[in-house]
């Protein structure tokens, strides 16, 4: 069960500008939240939030670049500056760009997909964490991915098993422990901390070879997002219910 209405709470959504990113913060819109749509390049940034405006919802860009941490300093400063706190993080901005089996892959590109998959996301949430105090229903939502899956991914009979993606889907498994060990430190505060696994979205991330559309990978995200204070923390989801780590 989700709240019907986010009217007056603010949602930072990383990597917004396209695909999941956007239609999440469309979602949350839709719901009356203010969309602080976060991105690397101001012009893809600005160009999103005006057609979120064009449909009558409340959007606004903020530059971050996740793997900056001078970026997302400001834009912690910023959102203090004019909004005082922050109930909604949503960490989406993720890479995809492996290129060879295990034991060929470049050191660099598994370097590149943590510093933007995982480091990113835990730079992001350490300096946005203070801000998420000071909110009354913080909720922190990461996305994941169902090859985050030590479970399924191991398993010969899962759907995807063939996706042997030694940096993504590491990447992916160690966003879900910073999940749960971060939902442990906060379990006695009213932030809520998940994770979400979209499905296997039509994104730029896979060439749009995904049998999903966006607005069915951004569901899980919103409904995590917009948790009743008596929702879960700690835990891995999809649409259908939870996902084994």
């Amino acid at each position: 069960m989700t709240e019907s209405s986010l009217k007056g709470r603010l949602a930072l959504i990383t990597g917004a500008n396209k695909g999941i990113g956007l239609e999440i913060a469309r979602q949350l819109a839709a719901l009356e939240a203010t969309a602080l749509i976060g991105a690397r390049d101001p012009t893809r940034g600005e160009e999103a939030v005006r057609a979120l405006v064009a449909d009558k919802l409340d959007a606004r860009f903020i530059r971050v670049d996740v793997t900056d941490p001078s970026s997302i300093d400001s834009a912690a400063s910023r959102i203090e500056r004019e909004f005082e706190r922050l109930d909604i993080l949503v960490n989406n901005a993720g890479i995809g760009i492996d290129n060879a089996p295990p034991s060929r892959l470049e050191m660099d590109v598994l370097r590149r997909t943590y510093e933007t998959n995982f480091f990113g996301v835990f730079a992001v949430t350490k300096t946005m964490l203070p801000l998420l105090r000071k909110s009354d229903r913080p909720r922190i939502v990461n996305m994941s991915s169902g090859l985050g899956s030590l479970t399924q991914n191991s398993d010969p009979g899962y759907q995807y098993a063939a996706a042997k993606l030694l940096a993504y889907n590491s990447s992916k498994s160690a966003l879900n422990a910073l999940t749960i060990q971060l939902a442990h430190e906060l379990r006695d505060t009213p932030i809520k901390v998940n994770s979400a696994d979209p499905g296997y979205v039509a994104t730029d991330l896979n060439h749009h070879t995904g049998t999903r559309t966006v607005e069915q990978g951004a569901r899980i995200a919103v409904e995590l997002a917009a948790l009743p204070a008596d929702g879960p923390t700690g835990g891995f989801f999809d649409e259908n219910g939870v996902v084994p780590w």
